[in-house]
């Protein structure tokens, strides 16, 4: 298994995937950025941190450690946009949300170093998901996949105005059971001034997409997180323990109650 990747395997039905916490970079890569590019801005900070009640809910968890600056792991293989129409970033980033070029002139990935990214780091991360998965489906008969992510609450290149706190995304209904994302949704909803929205600017990536087959027991969710609900939004990034705590508290109860309502209308094997 790759030395990239940090694996558990948890004892519940749920599975936490985090591809884009990780801040190393491999040596062929950080030499041919800029600063721009090696100040990872793009990150989905602190996630792992944020998530580190899941031994309590007994979940399993996938994460890469590389950024996604090296390939990007929730993004169509075949470099198809997932939004078409609407600004993004590829599967190999040349810019960041913004804009901003992260390569050094001339030094921009080509055909050969994308299809190099895919084999050597893209798909252990995806053997690695679909193998939890697996044993997962195995032990339970179902598997809850819920998709880690965060981003910055103003990013004019990719959306207008303010994001909501709780961007919560089933590929409009195809990926999970409707009462799951609803769930999310309704604990949200049951919050003092917390903003959400369903199946808004994001429904859910490569992750969420292919993975989430309700038919084959695999029922997928993400959550796109605004960094404003728990740390600073500009370098260093610092993690705001307290709007953390109470963030992470929120999530935790929202999956405890979808984990709830899987087993009691999904079932168990085991």
């Amino acid at each position: 298994m790759s030395e990239f990747l940090e694996i558990h395997q948890g004892t519940s039905p749920l599975v936490l995937s985090m591809p884009h916490s990780g801040r190393d970079l491999v040596l062929e890569v950080e030499a041919c950025l800029n600063n721009e590019g090696r100040a990872l801005a793009d990150t989905d900070w602190w996630i792992e941190r944020l998530y580190d009640f899941h031994p309590a809910l007994g979940a399993g968890v996938v994460r890469t450690k590389l950024s996604r600056y090296v390939i990007d792991l929730n993004r169509d293989p075949s470099g198809q946009s997932l939004y078409p129409g609407q600004a993004t970033t590829g599967l190999c980033p040349t810019e960041t949300f913004d804009g901003v070029p992260i390569y050094q002139p001339g030094k921009e990935p080509d055909d050969a170093d994308v299809a190099n990214r895919l084999t050597r780091y893209f798909q252990p991360y995806h053997d690695a998901l679909q193998q939890t998965l697996d044993a997962t489906v195995a032990r339970h008969g179902f598997a809850l996949l819920f998709d880690c992510h965060s981003i910055r609450s103003v990013v004019p290149r990719l959306f207008e105005g303010l994001l909501p706190v709780f961007n919560i995304g089933t590929n409009d209904g195809k990926a999970s059971a409707p009462d799951l994302g609803q769930i999310l949704a309704d604990t949200c909803a049951a919050q003092d001034d917390l903003s959400f929205v369903l199946n808004g600017r994001f429904k859910g990536g490569w992750i969420t997409r292919p993975y989430g087959d309700p038919a084959n027991n695999i029922h997928a969710v993400q959550l796109e997180l605004s960094q404003a609900a728990y740390m600073i939004e500009k370098p260093p990034w610092t993690y705001l323990e307290p709007n953390a705590a109470a963030t992470a508290s929120i999530i935790q109860s929202a999956l405890q109650h979808m984990l709830a309502w899987s087993s009691n209308h999904l079932g168990e094997t085991s």
